[in-house]
């Protein structure tokens, strides 16, 4: 039985057995595509009958944005599970390949990519004749920008150095000069509005990111009972996290969307209607978090929350994607 049982699993793995992986990549390819054509596709029904004009290059610039947010997930999430992992006791002492480089390599196309896009005066750049580099440093939103390039690229030497922790400095940098881009000078209180997207972003990006990477080191960690340990750390930090998240939002959302009209604006304005579809697919993985809590409470096996919390994380990844989209919306009157 020992020298046919070999023989059988390499037949497996040579036959049928790629049949799985097959559809698995074509699943992963579908919902890749899937995502990217929500931000170039979502700024059409999103502002269809509510007479507001977008900017020119609405949807490429929220594809950006959402490899840009997606890219700060990755390695944040890394850094956030790998500490709690060092806290499991039992924990074995290898986990998976970190990404952190490649979603460096993402985040700085994204960055650079907005750059030129601010280079231009909020225009997309069709010759690089028309990209003003050195008026990057003359405007508050052209010195974000750069801000942004820069820390993704900080990020990357930090990824390949000997403690790749230190990539949460440059990464923290990227999350801030998001926030003070997302609130201008000219805003209602734009301090309040940048402090806001600062937490509803970190804790954004340690909930994502975090959920991800916790899926691939119990992977990792398959038979070790700290994968158990581990996820029920996660949970525990994650549900903050999302209270955190549901906090901020909805302040955020007041700020712009006074109470008196926000169930008018929900439905009538391209950021109002972004919005709600973020609020339910949110509402959605809440519920797979809680199944997944669930499942994990009453199975001896960690590995019995892995299809919910698979589900979690590819639904997160369209609401990192609508975020994206959201950014890119005009943003709605605020009606007295």
């Amino acid at each position: 039985m020992t020298l046919i049982r070999p023989t059988v699993e390499a037949a497996d793995t040579s036959g049928p057995g790629r049949r799985p992986g097959t559809r698995r990549a074509v699943a992963v390819l579908a919902l890749v595509l899937l995502a990217a054509l929500i931000p170039l596709l979502g700024p059409s029904a999103a502002l269809h009958d509510t007479g507001e004009a977008a900017a020119p290059g609405v949807g490429g610039i929220a594809l950006l944005r959402a490899v840009l947010f997606g890219a700060l997930c990755v390695p944040l999430g890394e850094l956030f599970v790998n500490r709690l992992a060092r806290t499991v006791p039992g924990a074995p002492p290898s986990g998976p390949r970190s990404w952190a480089l490649y979603a460096a390599g993402a985040g700085f196309v994204a960055a650079l990519g907005l750059a030129s896009v601010v280079a231009t005066g909020n225009l997309v750049p069709h010759s690089l004749a028309e990209i003003d580099v050195g008026g990057l440093y003359q405007s508050r939103d052209g010195k974000l920008a750069l801000l942004e390039v820069n820390g993704f690229a900080v990020a990357a030497l930090c990824a390949r150095s000997r403690r790749p922790a230190v990539q949460v400095w440059p990464l923290a940098a990227v999350v801030l000069a998001e926030a003070l881009r997302a609130h201008p000078v000219g805003e209602h209180s734009p301090l309040v509005g940048s402090e806001l997207t600062l937490v509803h972003l970190t804790c954004a990006a340690l909930w994502v990111g975090g959920l991800l990477h916790a899926l691939r080191t119990l992977r990792q960690w398959r038979g070790s009972e700290a994968g158990a340990a581990l996820l029920g750390l996660y949970a525990r930090v994650a549900a903050v996290l999302l209270a955190a998240i549901t906090a901020t939002g909805v302040w955020s959302s007041l700020r712009r969307m006074p109470a008196g009209t926000i169930l008018d604006q929900l439905t009538t304005t391209a950021y109002g209607r972004a919005l709600l579809a973020k609020v339910l697919l949110v509402a959605t993985v809440a519920v797979l978090a809680l199944w997944a809590r669930h499942r994990l409470r009453r199975a001896t096996d960690p590995l019995a929350t892995y299809s919910p919390a698979r589900a979690e994380v590819v639904v997160l990844g369209v609401v990192v994607v609508v975020s994206g989209l959201l950014t890119a919306l005009p943003v709605p009157i605020r009606w007295h």
